[in-house]
């Protein structure tokens, strides 16, 4: 079988133990009427940021923790923390500050257990392999998070659509917002 195969496979594996239940119970921390803040780290943060760019383009107020131009937290902002191990020190410190502040946040990992998802509201676990390989991880071919990486950038992606659906918000409506200075 070829590699990608392999990993369109172990992707299917993991998103179809998804529901719409917890994409929906994730969607009600998109709120245009609040500041968002998005952190993760390594590969994790990639996608954090992709999940930033797509909800500024959808005409949400939205920061990336750890970028030059991110404002204080505030109470009521949302933080929306991605950490596969949930174990990510400076993804925990976010955390910590925002529950300080009286945030509200939403994770989005593999571990139930975490700390990261002890001060969370809500928890949107997605069961895909991590570099450490936890039992109650999919099995993966693929080095480290990857598959954990692939399957958070289709969930966020498709937090998005659902988000854009409920909006109403069309094509051109989002093209508006996208860079022009490319």
């Amino acid at each position: 079988m070829s590699e990608l195969k392999t990993i369109l496979l172990e992707m299917n594996n993991v998103l179809s133990q998804l529901t719409d239940q917890g994409l929906n119970e994730t969607l009600k921390y998109i709120d245009p009427q609040k500041r968002m803040f998005i952190t993760g780290e390594g590969r994790s943060g990639f996608m954090a940021k992709s999940f930033a760019m797509r909800l500024m383009h959808l005409g949400l107020q939205v920061y990336v923790i750890g970028e030059t131009i991110t404002p204080s937290l505030l109470k009521g902002d949302v933080i929306i923390a991605i950490s596969g191990s949930g174990t990510t020190k400076s993804v925990l410190q976010t955390v910590i500050k925002g529950r300080e502040l009286n945030c509200s946040i939403l994770a989005i990992t593999t571990n139930s257990e975490s700390e990261l998802s002890k001060h969370a509201d809500e928890v949107f676990i997605i069961p895909a392999a991590t570099k450490h390989r936890k039992e109650h991880e999919a099995k993966s071919m693929q080095p480290l998070s990857s598959l954990f990486d692939q399957t958070v950038h289709i969930v966020c992606d498709t937090i998005c659509l659902k988000y854009a659906n409920q909006q109403a918000l069309d094509h051109q409506a989002v093209l508006a917002r996208h860079s022009n200075v490319e």
